[in-house]
């Protein structure tokens, strides 16, 4: 038998269960929740609006309650943005996914960029962030997927992510490997839109990636026991 090149556990806290699409009901989020106490996984991803919800499900497990603010398209102020991660905390959430304003980005708005994600970092009290860049729309630039990630060190974050699963694609290896190297060792790095399969989880994992965003949660972890035993 091959050797796992992580345990089953260790793949497991690697995923966040995703439950973000437009029709993911209040029923499928409850399922949702329930599958990922199942697996064990690291979070699941909720829309804001059922935070209470998976808190309340998620109560007593080692299932972390994760929103994602501004979802999908980053492009509300300030403001607006710190108010529903006030409110996703007072809710029960233990980690925040927010969008990086894109257009501010790709305008050479730095400074503001770098001030926006702060704020979150700030409003999320000490649970961990991670920053959404979008990286189907950095394709062919490199230097500006670099940037977005010393913006996102700089304000505090801690991962950066590379997509949202509403963009036409979602990342690329050479787009993982850069954002590894584009940070710091305290930084980590989620792959999202992109991990259907124990061997993309296998390929993310190798290069450095900590957590991926998943909807084949089961399907990866059913993968993992037939191919290395299930323990």
């Amino acid at each position: 038998m091959t050797t796992p090149p992580m345990t089953r556990h260790e793949l497991a806290k690697m995923i966040d269960h995703s439950l973000l699409r437009q029709d993911v009901t209040r029923q499928d989020t409850i399922a949702g929740c329930e599958l990922a106490m199942k697996y064990d996984v690291a979070s699941a991803t909720v829309k804001s609006c059922y935070v209470k919800l998976a808190a309340d499900i998620l109560k007593g497990s080692d299932v972390k309650v994760n929103p994602v603010i501004d979802f999908p398209n980053g492009y509300a102020a300030t403001a607006d943005k710190v108010f529903e991660t006030k409110r996703s905390i007072d809710d029960g959430a233990q980690e925040i996914d927010m969008v990086m304003n894109l257009g501010a980005f790709l305008s050479g708005d730095y400074d503001f960029v770098r001030d926006d994600i702060a704020a979150v970092v700030k409003a999320s009290q000490g649970a961990p962030v991670k920053v959404i860049f979008e990286v189907y729309f950095l394709k062919e630039r490199d230097d500006l997927l670099v940037k977005a990630c010393q913006l996102a060190e700089e304000a505090g974050v801690t991962f950066v992510k590379t997509s949202t699963g509403f963009a036409p694609e979602g990342y690329t290896m050479h787009q993982l490997e850069l954002m590894r190297a584009s940070v710091s060792p305290k930084v980590q790095v989620k792959a999202a839109q992109g991990v259907r399969s124990l061997d993309d989880a296998i390929a993310v994992h190798a290069i450095g990636v900590t957590r991926f965003g998943a909807r084949s949660t089961e399907k990866i972890m059913l993968g993992w026991d037939e191919r290395f035993g299930g323990k």
